[in-house]
């Protein structure tokens, strides 16, 4: 086994992956198995670095004394002696020499910035990854270029206003050009490596048949809903006449409900929070009012009961509000494409920047598309479709009500609505920690995030509400408690997890989370592997999924239709794991490599 070279805690000089320029960094630790030391820069920022890529500061200090023997005045006194004509050979021979020192000093930089470009792929995968440090490092090289050619810069503009230019100066314009050349050349670098390598849902094709696929999906789960015998094995359905499908007064309806949650988001009320930090280093402000908007939601349709609105028109024309929402969300989608193409590079969204129409048009172009200070994507994940889901749910209960001349709701029914009631109003209460979610950090906001929004939820999450009023099922109360108990414990996991980790990315200082342990990594946040982070990897979409199934329930086994939502749910959340261990693991490195060994389940624990 080779002997280590450098001692825990010892402070030497750190080459910066990708790049010739090193840093100032402490030895933390070494790995016997890998032979990688683990250094910490002064930002901060951890990361394994071999022992070539790591040397004393000794050797450095040398070169330091060595450069700095003639002192800038004296350089700059024999520059400004050597252009004057009274001046004797001496000081123009000097003179010579030094401008050779000089010059051999601007090509030792411009090698070191051809050797930069060489590798600008790991650099550059680390923004994309949303690490602010490798960019602060690259930004600071390039900084530093900068000013070593700034006094030959200002020295250009003199030259050529006065005509004063030496032959020898020509060489010298002729360099600068090349390192302009050459600053140009690494932005259009990374210009093309911020595009995705790796295409999600099947990349262009997959993404297509999405655009068809997801329509129709919705479309047929409403018209199983409607059928005496909701069986899988009665396909297909019978379709209902095209014309029946679309009605102006229902658009028009829809229309109101869209703009009427648009009204209750600019009102200024509640507070005002900042998002988490952009590519280019600005963060946006939301407003977070969500949880007022549900109560004047609230009180606009108990006015409208207490006028006796006969709410129960939602589930007489459910088919054609899901048409009137697709076709809005179509619209929408077309609409942020376009104006996509007009977006600066660094607003776009890291994943939906591929270059290719359909790939984009879908997972969406532009990260986070505003109106003034009206964020799209912001209002459309919480909004008019998270809302309007405990709607159709009242709606669906009062149409049960009367169709089957009850004077109360079915206990199925109750359940239900209770249950999911709970889910919207958790969500809009900690509205705020949505800023954090991949859907607004990273996702843009085009077809599959407006139909997810407007379509997918409303109509598809109401499921089991509209199963039950054409298919009631009587439950006892016993059976009710145990199907409580287990959405409660769904709900504990699911909230308790989200806080916890809320919580800890606030303030990791917090002496109420003291208890907590975590594995720091390069990015300076920490891997929480106690409390249910270490329980699993995702808990909070293991209370998602015990909840799913709490919501199907009350349903009854008389069919599968209502647990599509479970299988849904489930296949929805494997691939958002899949996408984090992705993200995570070229975000975090080795951090990520150790939390997964610590905490080897992903979701379910002992299972997966």
């Amino acid at each position: 086994m080779p002997n280590r070279r450098f001692a825990d805690g010892e402070v030497v000089m750190g080459r910066w992956p990708g790049s010739v320029l090193y840093y100032e960094v402490q030895v933390t630790s070494y790995d016997d198995v890998s032979h990688l030391y683990t250094v910490k820069y002064k930002d901060g920022t951890e990361l394994a670095l071999k022992e070539s890529d790591i040397k004393s500061q000794s050797s450095f200090k040398h070169r330091k004394s060595q450069s700095s023997s003639s002192s800038p005045s004296r350089r700059s006194t024999s520059r400004s002696r050597s252009r004057s004509p009274g001046r004797p050979a001496k000081g123009r021979r000097r003179s010579s020499s030094q401008s050779r020192e000089h010059k051999d000093d601007k090509k030792k930089i411009i090698q070191e910035t051809n050797l930069v470009l060489l590798k600008p792929s790991e650099n550059n995968t680390r923004r994309y990854n949303g690490e602010p440090e490798s960019t602060e490092k690259n930004d600071t090289a390039c900084v530093i270029l900068e000013q070593k050619l700034k006094p030959d810069l200002d020295m250009e503009r003199v030259l050529e206003q006065y005509s004063l230019r030496p032959r020898k100066e020509e060489k010298k314009k002729e360099e600068i050009y090349s390192e302009k050349k050459i600053f140009e050349a690494i932005k259009t670098i990374e210009k093309a490596s911020s595009k995705p390598k790796e295409l999600e849902f099947g990349g262009r094709i997959g993404t297509f048949m999405l655009i068809f696929f997801l329509p129709a999906a919705v479309f047929y789960l409403l018209l199983m809903c409607k059928q005496d015998d909701p069986s899988l094995l009665n396909f297909p359905p019978p379709l209902p006449a095209l014309e029946s499908l679309w009605e102006a007064r229902v658009f028009g309806v829809f229309l109101l409900w869209f703009f009427l949650q648009a009204l209750f988001y600019l009102l200024p009320i509640g507070k005002v929070v900042e998002g988490l930090p952009l590519s280019d280093g600005r963060k946006l402000q939301y407003r977070i009012n969500g949880f007022y908007a549900f109560i004047l939601t609230a009180a606009a349709v108990g006015t409208l009961l207490y006028f006796q609105f006969e709410l129960h028109y939602l589930y007489d024309h459910f088919m054609q509000f899901a048409v009137s929402a697709a076709v809005f969300s179509m619209g929408l989608s077309i609409y942020l494409y376009i104006r996509s193409l007009k977006a600066p590079e660094e607003e776009l969204a890291p994943g939906g920047n591929s270059g290719y129409f359909i790939y984009d048009f879908f997972t969406g172009h532009e990260l986070n598309p505003r109106i003034g200070s009206f964020d799209l994507k912001y209002f459309c994940e919480l909004r008019p479709g998270l809302m309007g889901w405990v709607v159709i749910n009242l709606a669906m209960l009062l149409a049960e009500m009367k169709i089957h001349n009850q004077s109360m709701p079915s206990l199925s029914m109750i359940l239900v609505n209770s249950f999911q009631l709970l889910y919207v109003v958790d969500a809009l209460w900690n509205e705020e920690a949505i800023l954090t979610t991949m859907d607004i950090t990273r996702d843009g906001f085009g077809f599959m995030l407006a139909f997810g929004d407007l379509v997918w939820v409303p109509f598809v999450y109401s499921l089991q509400a509209f199963y039950l009023v054409d298919h009631p099922i009587a439950i006892s109360w016993p059976v009710a408690a145990a199907i409580t108990i287990l959405n409660g414990i769904g709900y504990y996991i699911f909230r308790s997890a989200n806080s916890q980790k809320n919580n800890f990315r606030r303030n990791p200082a917090d002496p109420k989370l003291a208890y907590l342990k975590f594995i720091p990594t390069a990015t300076g946040k920490g891997l929480l592997v106690t409390g249910w982070w270490g329980f699993v990897r995702h808990p909070n979409y293991l209370g998602d999924i015990i909840m799913a199934l709490a919501w199907s329930l009350p349903c009854g086994f008389n069919h599968i239709l209502p647990y599509f939502y479970v299988i849904y749910f489930i296949c929805l959340l494997v691939h958002r794991e899949a996408r984090d261990e992705h993200h995570c693991k070229q975000k975090y490195g080795l951090a990520w490599e150790r939390y997964c060994q610590r905490v080897p389940y992903r979701i379910f624990p002992y299972i997966y």
